[in-house]
């Protein structure tokens, strides 16, 4: 991605600073994993489970965003390691919640984005002196995770497909 590019990004975010970019990706990731208390529990969740629970759209969705908070961080400098960590997490995410009942489960308690944003934090909170990603590896982090995710959709979208087929709905 061009220099151009990365300051065009961050002029149209109101060039946030590193402070204020923790603040906003870890808001989200609590949106996205923790923001609904399961009464009479001590458990949260976000509305990426809840997303996940939509065939087809609703996995790319969360992908999408979970692939923003990779980006964004990577902007912040993140070594290629620890964004490769990050990816790791919302491809285990991805892959454990298309089981049927057990990935719903799984995405409750895995909390990808959560586990991301701390990644950042202890980055920033860190001496940085580990060289940041290249932007070609950033790219295909995220364009890999997105793929995935519209992989899966269509996936499940033929067995859905199928399903209706043999009850006689299709």
């Amino acid at each position: 991605m061009p220099e151009s590019f990365e300051r065009s990004t961050l002029a149209s975010m109101g060039e946030l600073s590193h402070s204020d970019t923790v603040r906003h990706l870890r808001k989200l990731s609590h949106l996205l994993d923790n923001a609904i208390p399961i009464p009479g529990t001590r458990y949260r969740l976000g509305l990426d489970p809840i997303l996940g629970l939509i065939p087809g759209g609703g996995d790319v969705a969360g992908a999408v965003l979970s692939a923003y908070i990779i980006y964004r961080s990577a902007q912040m400098g993140m070594p290629a390691k620890s964004l490769g960590r990050m990816a790791s997490n919302v491809l285990i995410e991805m892959l454990v919640g298309t089981i049927p009942v057990i990935g719903d489960f799984f995405d409750v308690g895995w909390k990808a984005n959560v586990r991301n944003v701390q990644l950042l934090e202890e980055h920033v909170g860190s001496d940085r002196s580990a060289k940041a990603a290249d932007k070609r590896l950033v790219f295909a982090i995220v364009a890999g995770i997105v793929l995935v995710a519209i992989g899966l959709a269509v996936v499940m979208l033929i067995i859905l497909r199928l399903i209706f087929q043999l009850i006689g709905l299709g």
